[in-house]
């Protein structure tokens, strides 16, 4: 149907309310940037399963960019309430990082042991190979 017999159906104040989307009531969402950090984002429009919005604090601010909806990591109603949330978890991120630190170097040993007994054998193959 196109745009002009459609408004001969509606009258202006419900045309206007079928073409707005609901409010959005939780437009602020946080968007995994790397591992511990995730971004505010400000979502304008929802459809099934993808968000379009921008992210305000980048220092230019683009055109609108769509994900998915498994992208974003959580929601909330205000850009405050999303940042308090990032630095929140920010700081328990940070709580795990002497662990963290423990099982690289565990990490670290198990490979040059590994690496080293797998050169040893190379080695010890290429010894026996000569007498």
């Amino acid at each position: 149907m196109e745009t002009g017999s459609f408004l001969r159906y509606f009258p202006a104040t419900e045309l206007e309310e079928c073409l707005m989307t609901d409010q959005i009531e939780r437009p602020w969402a946080l968007m995994r940037h790397h591992a511990g950090w995730a971004d505010v984002f400000h979502i304008e429009k929802e459809a099934g399963d993808s968000v379009t919005g921008f992210y305000p604090d980048r220092e230019t601010v683009g055109p609108p960019v769509s994900y998915s909806v498994r992208a974003v990591l959580a929601r909330f109603p205000t850009m405050e309430a999303a940042r308090a949330a990032r630095e929140g978890a920010v700081s328990e991120w940070r709580k795990h990082d002497a662990g963290v630190q423990e099982a690289e170097e565990k990490l670290r040993a198990a490979e040059k042991a590994r690496e080293d007994a797998w050169l040893g054998c190379l080695r010890e193959a290429a010894d026996r190979s000569v007498g």
